[in-house]
């Protein structure tokens, strides 16, 4: 284990608390993972960037995929996974995931979830872009990831876990081995803890969701900064796929200039029987693959952006007029309100849509357990890399991922017994070794990748990227290094910085990935390449803050440390 010995600059921590495990981020994964070590008589301690139910699993609205349907099975789900992950998943993981994911689901509605369910009782099922069965179960129509986010964080109220809302985490904490040993962290607001502070636990969980607003136009809330993939990089830790982000085709078209979060329009619409338009009302999916409008979600993706190119067009259009007031009120009642919000009646009119970045395939590389190369540090949920989604995420995984995964941290923790060993954190560094960057070099950021690293690449468009982030990384690292002055710290400097970090990795591994695969599209290499590229891309960042970029010689990842010797 090679540790950077990077930090972000901040205040050294003025306040610490100690726990066996600390989770960071509240979504469906961190909270199954803290319920679960609570319940192992774990003290768990759980930090979150805004309030508890602020995450990214409120936002999602199609609902969790699992077999549990009639005539349904895990081998099913799992062979609609590996078509979806274009070659490069790894069929343990989805194994894993497909066959515990039923009983996963099943704890979770004991935990308090309450699913929509027909008249006989049983749970009312839809199907989404590459499902070949109705296995998507989802709550309140179109508002599954709320019900969810309630369920899971009533019960941690419930159970009393300890909780830090409104704290950005900064750095990990290890000891003089390379061990984990907790997190740093800045509290904003009012709370029993108020800036920069620490958790001492020989354990720690990322579950920080994605990273999102590294593009202009994205699905992800605002908090979705890449805050997770970015501590464990200056850690030490590998992450792997970056390249993979998945855009969603759907999402309300708010006019060209639109940035931040935008108003997705579920996969489920087109599960329920809309079509994709052009202009003119034609549907251009016929044709292009089996599954038409629930073709997997890159190949649907670049439909709509080759016809938006064909017709000289902004957007397409999604086509649900035939459902009838009835059921878009009752069905899909908060894409419904967004639209009408904007001006739009789905109705009675088309909706307008166009691709936005909405999913990281990639993140932090872990074992089946959650382990990653960094002892003592785990990952679950969008941060993580587990090898489930490949080159392109199923529709309705990953809320099932985020529970698997979690739930499989926590019987490791509490198995191995690596919450008994107490952390001995290594002092901070009193001089930062990493610079920050301005609040506003947020923006450029997210320019640089939409123009350079979108939905379409190239090795010219990459290049560019590559030579913009390089332009900022250098001109902090200058000020730090002639005159000892770096950008204030704060929430909107940390941010930035960590947004530049994750789009340095994204940009060179997608320049290094030299085919088109999965939701990775070279316009310069429109070829699937399974020879040469049926394998993984893994970086970790050096001590001087260049990236070490390798690729795996086969699919499989390699191991990461054996817990035997994390302890």
């Amino acid at each position: 284990m090679t540790t950077t010995g990077i930090r972000l600059h901040a205040p050294a921590p003025g306040w610490s608390i100690d726990a066996d495990v600390v989770v960071v981020g509240s979504g469906v994964a961190g909270l199954t993972a803290a319920l679960r070590c609570e319940a192992a008589g774990l003290t768990t301690v759980v930090v979150t960037k805004a309030r508890l139910d602020d995450g990214s699993t409120r936002w999602a609205q199609g609902g969790i995929a699992a077999a549990l349907g009639e005539g349904d099975t895990p081998e099913q789900h799992l062979d609609d996974t590996l078509v979806a992950g274009a070659g490069l998943c790894d069929e343990e993981a989805v194994r894993i995931l497909v066959t515990e994911g039923p009983d996963a689901v099943r704890r979770l509605i004991a935990t308090g979830a309450q699913f929509d369910a027909s008249t006989d009782g049983n749970l009312e099922l839809t199907r989404e872009g590459g499902h070949h069965r109705r296995r998507i179960a989802h709550a309140g129509g179109d508002a599954t990831g709320a019900e969810i986010s309630r369920a899971l964080v009533e019960a941690v109220r419930a159970r009393g876990l300890r909780t830090i809302e409104n704290a950005l985490v900064l750095d990990l904490l290890t000891d003089a081995e390379g061990r984990t040993a907790g997190v740093t962290l800045h509290v904003m607001g009012e709370g029993q803890h108020d800036g920069v502070g620490a958790v001492h636990a020989p354990a720690v969980v990322l579950a920080t969701g994605g990273m999102g607003q590294v593009f202009s136009a994205t699905t992800n809330p605002a908090v979705s900064t890449g805050d997770g993939v970015a501590l464990a990089l200056r850690a030490g830790a590998e992450v792997s796929d970056l390249e993979f982000v998945q855009f969603h085709p759907t999402v309300l078209f708010l006019g060209p200039d639109a940035e931040g979060q935008q108003p997705l329009v579920s996969e489920a619409v087109r599960g329920e029987g809309a079509h994709l338009v052009d202009g003119d009302g034609v549907r251009f999916m016929l044709g292009q693959h089996e599954l038409a409008e629930l073709a997997p979600r890159d190949i649907v993706a670049k439909g709509i952006v080759r016809r938006m190119l064909d017709n000289d067009a902004e957007h397409m259009y999604l086509d649900a007029r035939h459902f009838g007031a009835e059921m878009w009120e009752q069905r899909f009642p908060t894409i419904l309100a967004a639209c009408r919000a904007h001006g739009i009646d789905p109705v009675t009119q088309p909706v307008p849509v166009a691709p936005a970045a909405h999913y990281a395939s990639g993140g932090v590389r872990t074992d089946s357990h959650g382990r990653t190369t960094v002892p003592g540090l785990y990952a679950c949920g969008e941060v993580a890399c587990t090898g489930v989604h490949g080159a392109n995420r199923l529709a309705s995984n990953s809320l099932l991922e985020g529970l698997v995964y979690a739930e499989r941290i926590a019987a490791d923790i509490a198995s191995t017994g690596l919450h008994a060993r107490v952390p001995q954190p290594l002092p901070t560094a009193e001089r930062p070794a990493h610079p920050l960057l301005p609040p506003e070099a947020r923006f450029a950021i997210q320019r640089i990748m939409t123009r350079g690293a979108g939905v379409l690449r190239s090795e010219a468009s990459l290049a560019e990227a590559a030579g913009h982030l390089h332009r900022l990384h250098a001109e902090a690292r200058d000020a730090l290094d002639e005159n000892g002055k770096t950008a204030e710290p704060g929430v909107d400097t940390w941010e930035a910085t960590n947004l530049l970090c994750v789009a340095r990795v994204l940009v060179e591994a997608a320049r290094r990935r030299e085919e088109t695969r999965g939701c990775h599209w070279r316009e310069d290499r429109p070829g699937r390449d399974d020879t040469a590229w049926r394998r993984h891309i893994v970086v970790r960042l050096n001590p001087d803050r260049s990236l070490a970029v390798r690729t795996t010689d086969t699919t499989d990842f390699p191991p990461t440390l054996p817990q035997a010797q994390e302890q």
